[in-house]
């Protein structure tokens, strides 16, 4: 951010990640996951990002695999 220029305005920020081959979307799960990476804390997720708990678990199974256990059957 250069506060000597402007801010672009939301349709050209679309538009470089069009050019990059991404989406909105897609662009928020990986900053999701990243974060899930670095805290594993479902709630900061939750309230970072505003999704439900189960998704917030979801991107911490995820980014943790090796902490997720099996129940038995």
């Amino acid at each position: 951010m250069d506060l000597d220029r402007p801010p672009i305005h939301n349709t050209r920020a679309v538009e470089i990640f069009v050019e990059l081959g991404l989406t909105l979307q897609q662009v928020r799960q990986d900053r999701i996951l990243d974060e899930a990476r670095e805290t594993a804390d479902p709630v900061h997720l939750m309230r970072l990002f505003g999704i439900s708990d189960t998704t917030a678990m979801k991107y911490i199974h995820s980014a943790h695999p090796h902490r997720t256990t099996k129940l038995p059957r």
